[in-house]
């Protein structure tokens, strides 16, 4: 089992080795290339559905499903981050961040949009 954040790193790696060339072209036999290709629309609209399907298996709870739509989640929130130009450690370190602090008291200071 692969507990280190070291995986989040490798493929966000990856992902952006996917991210689309200065010509727009994808590759061929890839997935995350071609969602990147079809825009942000693609890739969001995966996150918004991927979590939808977590919030159903949690409903039906269902660890087996929990655990596998949220690594789908999980994934398309990194093609997103990749895309955006966002490493996951630099989400890692807000999470640290915000470690210790109650939630909200965090969500107290975020400036008001």
């Amino acid at each position: 089992m692969t507990t280190s954040d070291s995986i989040l790193s490798r493929l966000a790696d990856t992902l952006e080795t996917r991210l689309p060339s200065r010509d727009g072209t994808a590759l061929p036999d890839s997935y995350v290339s071609r969602l990147y290709q079809r825009g942000p629309d693609a890739f969001l609209k995966k996150v918004g559905e991927e979590a939808t399907e977590l919030v159903m298996a949690a409903k039906d709870e269902n660890p087996e499903r929990i655990i596998s739509e949220t690594a789908d989640l999980w994934f398309h929130s990194m093609v997103a981050l990749a895309y955006y130009g966002v490493r996951p450690e630099q989400v890692l370190d807000e999470l640290a961040r915000r470690e210790g602090v109650s939630g909200l008291a965090e969500k107290a200071s975020r400036p008001n949009p």
